[in-house]
């Protein structure tokens, strides 16, 4: 593998990995610098064995270094980000058999909303105010249907902890929603 392979790939690559690195980071600068945390990879290793195609090498190379960044992070992170006043308020919406106590209220069209540039945004606006973790788990899983097993793996997290934060993130999301978008939110 020369140099020119490398930069050829990074041409032709570079911007799949940088939106791949930012779907699961939220955060540009992070994004950066795991793809190019990945090409100095690439470069130091030179082993490439052409068994798959070099998006699919990439993109491997890519998630190891976003798991790594992701275990050095939880590893910082206080136990406060994960917790937040409104886990407590969170069982209002549930009745004694866990079913919503008061039904969502009805959105216009839900699917024509998605497609709203408006509603993309507050909904970013949402997710960017639950803790990042959260935030992260959510993106995964209801945004790009990654599977809890790759989740679990790549959060280092329990299913069961997966679980319970999905909860929370969907919550924190919900009740953002409600007051900035549907402006139905009970006091």
């Amino acid at each position: 593998m020369t140099t020119n392979n490398v930069h050829d790939w990074l041409n032709e690559h570079g911007d799949y990995l940088y939106r791949f690195a930012l779907a699961r980071l939220r955060d540009p600068h992070q994004a950066e610098d795991v793809v190019q945390e990945t090409f100095m990879a690439v470069i130091k290793s030179n082993n490439f064995a052409e068994q798959s195609s070099p998006r699919t090498w990439l993109t491997g190379i890519l998630k190891h270094k976003i798991i790594d960044l992701m275990r050095k992070s939880s590893r910082e992170m206080a136990a406060s980000d994960l917790m937040s006043d409104q886990d407590a308020n969170m069982d209002e919406f549930f009745d004694d058999k866990g079913a919503w106590a008061d039904k969502p209220k009805v959105w216009d069209a839900p699917e024509s909303a998605l497609e709203q540039k408006q509603f993309f945004k507050v909904l970013q606006s949402c997710i960017d105010k639950i803790p990042a973790k959260l935030a992260t788990l959510f993106v995964m899983r209801d945004v790009h249907e990654t599977d809890n097993e790759e989740i679990c793996k790549e959060l280092n997290i329990t299913t069961t902890n997966a679980w319970v934060m999905l909860y929370r993130a969907r919550m924190g999301i919900r009740k953002c929603l409600e007051i900035n978008w549907t402006g139905n939110h009970k006091q």
